[in-house]
């Protein structure tokens, strides 16, 4: 089913909260993961400074509510912003950790670090893709490639997809394989996820297609449940990568993919009779990630006017899905009721005026946190306006902008750029304990007010920085081009952070570390993956 919205700014109001039938889906947890209880998120409010998202904690499991209030009634509670994806996986298990993409990890934080071991022993993980005409060999692990880490029976897994067209599926404590590698047919730009309700599942796309990946086999190898095609829906637009990291809730899938489509998908997942699991995924709904004002905006822009890809994972507070497009649309989409048969809605719209790649970040007040590129010539005039970090605030749809911050500051430069000269940023922000942190393809990395994008502090580092700040344990973490890794003490949230220590790693760091229980598992351009941590 597609429902296309018209090309008009929409007025509606932000999406009202609804009731969430989940009987199905506990019954379905109940048959296919042992020793689970619900899927339900924490309602507990998270600590932190007044209005802001807190910084992330360092428990060894997922907090539990000690209030008596009722369970949140809706997909996503706004209150569960900065805290993990729900209680029942011990673990960071899609890129940026949560539905709200503002969960960065477990320490504690190594205080020494060094590298512990590193994948694969010898040589480096390449591959040749093709863009366009023209081909050539990747190495390593890119944007945005973070990988899940996550506990199953006592023992801690490690996936990621890398530039040699491989998920890999490794054991934290020594780097060993535990399942073989599975060939997703053509690089993996983008971060895995794994199932949230502790199945043995694991969801990926690559620049062929996107899977669904089974890890319970006797054999030892993962096993291709479902795959899907960029070409299976129409109309599509730009080309067949999947850079974007799905959210799993309540048996539902929320994608997007780079054919400028974004989906739900109910998955249906259970045992099959062999007692191993299954799924049986059915396309719900899918409807362009564009509109014809969007198209008439980027008029001049050539071939690039067609470029309005979903590269960026999707995020969801409330009963509404956020995401951003190559084209620089934002836009919300109410989803309440899903479940009872009914399309999304589209209820937020908004133009940054270019290309809008990185994940849009969400506070617990639903506040937005937008980061865009600045690239196109025929749009400068609209990202000049905008700036290319904004605070958005989707409850006043005909006028949220509430900050902005500029990069360059001032005197942009005019007409279109190569990639290695545009400004503006790749990498999604972080936000934490009223800062928010980000860093520009040019190696501006600063931290700003939350609440009024005031500049604290600014720093240099050798670009571009595609990376995404990491926060955990007041540690703010940031890789560079030269292949260096930097941990920041961010402990006086307001002041500039004083550097802790550095670790050289092999190739540009555009991959967003992972941190887990006192080691850092991060991917790096020169071939090779890593597990950091004190000796």
């Amino acid at each position: 089913m597609v429902r296309e919205e018209s090309g008009g700014r929409t007025s509606i109001a932000f999406a009202a909260r609804a009731g969430v039938a989940a009987l199905a889906v506990l019954a379905v947890l109940a048959a296919c993961s042992s020793g689970s209880t619900d899927g339900s998120v924490s309602d507990t409010k998270p600590a932190g400074r007044s209005g802001t998202a807190p910084s992330t904690t360092t428990t060894s499991a997922p907090p539990t509510s000690t209030t008596t209030a009722p369970p949140y009634e809706g997909w996503v509670d706004p209150a569960s912003s900065g805290q993990p994806y729900g209680k029942i996986v011990d673990g960071l298990i899609t890129f940026r950790g949560n539905p709200t993409r503002s969960y960065y990890g477990k320490g504690p934080v190594p205080k020494a670090p060094k590298v512990l071991w590193t994948h694969p022993d010898s040589g480096g993980m390449c591959g040749e893709s093709s863009v366009g005409n023209e081909t050539k060999t990747w190495c390593g692990s890119g944007w945005t490639g973070e990988p899940a880490v996550f506990v199953r029976d006592g023992r801690t897994w490690v996936a990621f997809g890398a530039y040699d067209k491989d998920i890999h599926f490794l054991d934290a404590a020594n780097g060993e394989e535990i399942l073989g590698g599975f060939a997703m047919g053509d690089i993996i730009k983008g971060s895995v996820t794994q199932d949230p309700d502790g199945l043995p599942l694991l969801y990926s796309g690559s620049r062929a297609d996107f899977h669904i990946l089974a890890e319970d086999r006797p054999d030892g190898q993962p096993a291709d449940l479902w795959s899907m095609s960029s070409t299976d829906v129409s109309p599509t637009k730009w080309n067949s990568d999947w850079d974007s990291s799905p959210l799993v809730l309540d048996d539902y899938l929320f994608e997007g993919g780079e054919n400028g489509q974004w989906y739900v998908i109910k998955l249906n997942r259970h045992k099959g009779p062999d007692g191993l699991i299954a799924v049986d995924p059915q396309v719900q709904f899918h409807a362009p990630a564009w509109d014809d004002q969007l198209l008439a905006d980027l008029a001049g822009s050539g071939v690039r006017q067609n470029d309005v890809s979903v590269e960026n994972s999707l995020a969801i507070s409330g009963n509404t899905v956020f995401f951003a497009n190559s084209g620089g649309l934002v836009q919300g989409w109410d989803i309440s009721g899903v479940k009872e048969g009914r399309d999304p809605t589209r209820v937020f719209r908004f133009w940054t005026g270019d290309d809008t790649d990185a994940s849009i970040v969400i506070d617990d007040e639903g506040m937005l946190y937008v980061a865009s590129e600045r690239e196109r010539a025929s749009s400068h005039a609209r990202s000049d306006e905008v700036g290319q970090l904004v605070k958005l605030d989707p409850h006043k749809p005909d006028d949220p902008l509430v900050w902005s911050i500029k990069d360059p500051p001032s005197d942009p430069p005019s007409g279109g750029c190569e990639e290695a000269a545009c400004y503006g940023i790749w990498g999604t922000p972080a936000i934490s304990d009223g800062v928010v942190y980000a860093a520009t393809n040019h190696g501006r990395f600063f931290g700003a007010s939350m609440a009024t994008g005031e500049i604290l502090w600014e720093k240099e580092l050798p670009s571009p920085t595609w990376q995404s700040p990491v926060v955990v344990d007041d540690t703010l973490i940031m890789g560079d081009c030269n292949g260096v890794l930097h941990a920041y003490d961010v402990s006086d949230p307001d002041a500039d952070p004083p550097e802790r220590w550095t670790v050289a790693l092999s190739g540009c760091i555009e991959s967003t570390p992972a941190v887990f229980d006192g080691k850092i598992f991060v991917g790096a351009r020169g071939g090779s993956f890593y597990a950091i941590g004190d000796a």
